[in-house]
């Protein structure tokens, strides 16, 4: 099992920027599945930016490409996601996510995810 700490969430206004740290227990180089996601209370887990070790391509969630950015350090074993141009519609509790596997999604959607960071939580005020 992958533990996973997020950091980095907090409040900042509409046109705004924060960035999310993701600091994983193991060596993320060996880890078939990537990815952040955020979920507000009653809804669905959206999958905003997810990877599947073997592509050369990030997937984004339509609503979040050109203002969101994936990334990661592999010596330091954290993820990161860069948000910019925030929007009140970005307030959520976001999450990183790591899978062995890919699943039957290709790492694109929750359904394939196994282990969850805690949380953070984003508030974007208009």
């Amino acid at each position: 099992q992958v533990h996973l700490v997020e950091s980095g969430g907090g409040s900042v206004q509409a046109g705004g920027s924060l960035r999310l740290s993701c600091v994983a227990s193991v060596d993320i180089n060996r880890i078939a599945c990537l990815g952040w996601f955020r979920q507000n209370p009653g809804k669905d887990r959206e999958a905003l930016a997810t990877r599947y070790i073997y592509d050369d391509y990030t997937y984004y969630r339509g609503s979040v490409e050109g203002r969101f950015t994936f990334s990661q350090d592999n010596a330091k074993n954290t993820l990161y996601l860069q948000m910019d141009s925030l929007k009140a519609e970005d307030t959520a509790m976001y999450y990183c996510a790591t899978a062995d596997q890919k699943g039957d999604t290709w790492c694109r959607t929750s359904y394939d995810y196994t282990d969850w960071g805690q949380g953070t939580q984003v508030t974007v005020s208009s």
